[in-house]
Parts: C-alpha cells; structure tokens; sequence
C-alpha cells in the first residue's frame, strides 16, 4: 500500500513538471542573419583624371554612378588632354588614369609611375570636313586624305594641345611622311570641341574622335569624309597611379576602380550606352 502511495505521489509530481513545461510561452524563433554585402565599402574620394572626349561623350556620367552606388567612393573627374592626365599621375595629383595614348602610357609604366595598364574600351577617330570637300578626299586613306589636304594648302585644323588625340593625328601625318607646317596648318592649342568649332569656321578639315563629333553633330555643316581604317583606331586604357608617389593618394579607392572598370559589370554597361543613334564605345578589357 505504501508503494502504491509512493507511486502515485511520484506521478503527480511528473505531471506537475510537465504541465508547467507545456505552459510556458513558445520560444521566439531567432532572427535570421542579415547577409553581408558582398561590396567592399571603401568610401573616400578618388580622383580621376581622363580626357576630355571622353567626358564630352557623356560616357561617366552613365558608367561612374554604378560604380560609386557599389564602392561608396565619390568619383571627382579631372577632365584634359592625354598628356596632361599622365601627367597629373608623374605628379601625383591623381589617384587612376583613364586615357588613350597606348604608346605613352606604356612608357608611364615603364618609367614606374603605376604598375600596370589595362585595355578598357576603343573607338576610332574620323576625318571630317566640309560637305563640299574642295580637295575630295572623301572615301580615300586617311594617308592619301592628308597628302591632298597638304599639297593643297586646305586649311586643316590641328588640336595641338598634347592629347591623345592630337597624339594620333601626329602619327598620320608621320604615316604620310609629312611635316604639317605653313598658314594652312592651324594649331589651336585647344580641346576637341574648340577644335572642330575652328574647323568650321574655316571651312577646313580636322581629325576628330567619333564620340565628339556625334555629339556636335546638330550643329556643324562638317560631315565625315574619311573613316574605317585599322589606322584609326582609337584605343583607351586605364592605370592606376604609383601610391608611393605621396600620402594623399587613394590607393583603395583606385584598385577597386581598375578592378571595376575592367569587370563584366563595367564592360556590360560600357558596350550598352549609346548615344546621338550610336554605340560610341567597344570594350575590350581582357
């Protein structure tokens, strides 16, 4: 009889703990965690210093914004000639460099002032010139082109102002063997778009870079009248600054942007901007 009472006891007590256990609140399922992003924030200033057709060819304006929304990194664009920008980056007053001057910038990495190029993207330039081409050298090479134009004395309007562009045209005229010189041949010290205004105004020819002419356009009589070679193809490539130059320079913030710029992203979105009815540039970043 006492067992029976021992075993009743010990029941009761069971069912008491179980009971208070079956009454308690229900535990709170746990907060999933949150996924980290898989950008790295660096945050900052980067300065960039690039040419001038290519921020006429309103290009950043559609790339830079994705690149920024990802880094954190403000972008504050340095917008001169090739061989300024390289220059700004011997002096350390840029942080990366997005230029079209091949030769010249390999010799800016030879020379150790960043310690690599990357393609990015290409375009190509035009000869442009009156609709009524006094010297007809619509449709011929761009070597057979100058030669006329020269030979001639047609007014040709040159940039002259160490671009990348004013680089190129020096090469054709090396192409052609041919020393541009005399009242015919005039140097503007000036940007692309000052450039072709010139042009106009003389009724004369000019080499420009596609992007910038189509941007024009609407408002020049110039038509293209020489284009399509292999010659005039317009190569752009970007480097990063030596970060041993000085303290100031953003190493981080130019890394992320190499990186950047010559990602799927990037190329993606570089080949999808169009503009004045065309796709202005081709990436090609390898």
């Amino acid at each position: 009889m006492n067992q029976l009472k021992k075993a009743t006891a010990f029941f009761l007590v069971v069912m008491m703990i179980f009971g208070a256990g079956c009454a308690q609140e229900p535990l709170e399922p746990e907060e999933p965690l949150e996924e980290e992003s898989t950008e790295e924030e660096i945050g900052g200033e980067l300065i960039l210093a690039t040419t001038t057709s290519t921020e006429n060819s309103g290009l950043l304006d559609y790339i830079l914004p994705n690149f920024e929304e990802k880094t954190g990194i403000e972008v504050k664009v340095v917008a001169v000639g090739t061989g300024a920008a390289l220059q700004k980056g011997m002096d350390g007053e840029a942080d990366v460099l997005l230029v079209h001057a091949k030769s010249r910038e390999e010799a800016f990495i030879a020379e150790g002032h960043g310690p690599e190029r990357y393609d990015v993207m290409y375009n190509d330039f035009i000869i442009i010139g009156p609709e009524s081409d006094p010297v007809e050298v619509e449709g011929l090479s761009v070597v057979e082109a100058l030669t006329k134009i020269s030979e001639a004395g047609e007014s040709f309007v040159s940039r002259g102002d160490d671009s990348g562009t004013h680089t190129k045209e020096k090469s054709l005229w090396e192409s052609a063997e041919i020393t541009p010189k005399g009242d015919w041949y005039v140097e503007v010290g000036k940007g692309m778009g000052d450039t072709i205004t010139m042009a106009e105004e003389l009724q004369g020819y000019t080499m420009s870079d596609r992007a910038t002419y189509l941007s024009m356009k609407e408002n020049l009589e110039s038509v293209i009248l020489v284009e399509g070679e292999e010659i005039l193809f317009n190569q752009y490539g970007v480097i990063q600054v030596d970060p041993g130059k000085n303290n100031q320079i953003n190493e981080k913030a130019a890394e992320a942007f190499v990186n950047w710029i010559i990602s799927e992203e990037a190329q993606e979105l570089i080949g999808t901007y169009e503009a004045y009815g065309e796709v202005l540039f081709n990436p090609n970043a390898k």
